[in-house]
């Protein structure tokens, strides 16, 4: 996704307006746009697109009514990683989780270290990262 498309999903899109003759605001002509609303508009459908694109079936279901990226942004950032205090409660969870590993009798060395990297890097989906210090 290029910048333009990315700026759009960070500070959001509306369709133009302009004030009609009793004072009114009406949605404005496309062919009245100017060159950067234009752009816009067309940053605004390629993040759209690439949002689309790139979930499964039912979250496309759940996203593809709305006209903005920014708001289908912040549908999937939700769906995804929760609110802030859902966030939160995930984190406390696995870090608790990863105090709580040990390696068990029958499992190889092996198998433990996939399950500790496993663990280790479920944070990433919640843009968090546990320590190096932690983890030794």
């Amino acid at each position: 996704m290029g910048s333009k498309c990315w700026k759009v999903v960070l500070i959001g899109w509306e369709l133009s307006s302009a004030k009609d003759t009793t004072s009114k605001d009406v949605l404005k002509p496309k062919i009245t746009w100017t060159k950067e609303e234009d752009e816009t508009s067309l940053g605004n459908s390629c993040a759209l697109n690439a949002l689309f694109n790139r979930v499964s079936q039912n979250v496309f279901k759940i996203n593809n009514t709305y006209t903005s990226a920014k708001e289908a942004w912040n549908i999937l950032e939700v769906a995804y990683e929760g609110t802030s205090k859902i966030k939160v409660s995930k984190l406390q969870i696995l870090t608790l989780r990863f105090e709580a590993l040990k390696m068990a009798k029958e499992e190889t060395i092996e198998e433990f270290n996939v399950r500790v990297l496993d663990l280790a890097n479920e944070p990433f989906t919640l843009r968090e990262k546990i320590s190096d210090s932690k983890m030794v």
